[in-house]
């Protein structure tokens, strides 16, 4: 690729990662704030079904590229930047991509998912007497990916502002 579309790639890449941590935060926030205490309220046979059925449905291309969007987009940006990789708006967006992976992508593998599997495995007559030990659980992992994930979204959007108040400021100081 000629390096001078370089920057063009690593921008477009960055507000398209910005724009999937934001699309994540709203998501987990939005199941955390709704979804989660509207569960509360059913009986144990209920919730398995509906979380059960939450977590099956959740499972399309949209989702997943939504979820696995950043790293790969945050790569991008940053491997197209790799000049700029001093600056702190590149090192925010390091640090955030590197969060969301671990905090986010990692995290629901080890906790989440081994949680939707147990929950799955339930039908009414084999609700385990532990139930909502599990229903807390997994809502407090969940409120876990929605603090991070807003954090991080927060984190992204500033290393945007911060990456072109810098373009703005380069391109004031050109004669």
């Amino acid at each position: 690729m000629p390096s001078h579309l370089l920057p063009r790639l690593s921008l477009t890449a960055q507000l398209l990662t910005v724009l999937l941590l934001g699309l994540m935060a709203g998501f987990f926030t939005t199941y955390s704030a709704n979804v989660n205490l509207a569960t509360l309220e059913l009986d144990g046979p209920t919730y398995a079904l509906v979380q059960s059925a939450f977590n099956r449905n959740v499972r399309h291309a949209g989702f997943f590229a939504c979820f696995f969007g950043p790293l790969p987009l945050g790569l991008i940006a940053l491997a197209a930047a790799w000049s700029d990789r001093q600056t702190a708006w590149w090192r925010l967006l390091a640090l955030s991509v590197l969060a969301y992976g671990v905090g986010i992508v990692l995290f629901t593998r080890q906790v989440n998912l081994p949680l939707n599997h147990l929950t799955e495995s339930w039908t009414a007559a084999t609700l385990p007497p532990d139930w909502a030990t599990v229903r807390t659980a997994w809502n407090q992992a969940n409120l876990w990916r929605s603090g991070l994930s807003g954090a991080l979204f927060v984190a992204g959007l500033i290393a945007l502002v911060l990456r072109l108040q810098g373009g703005a400021q380069a391109t004031k100081a050109r004669p």
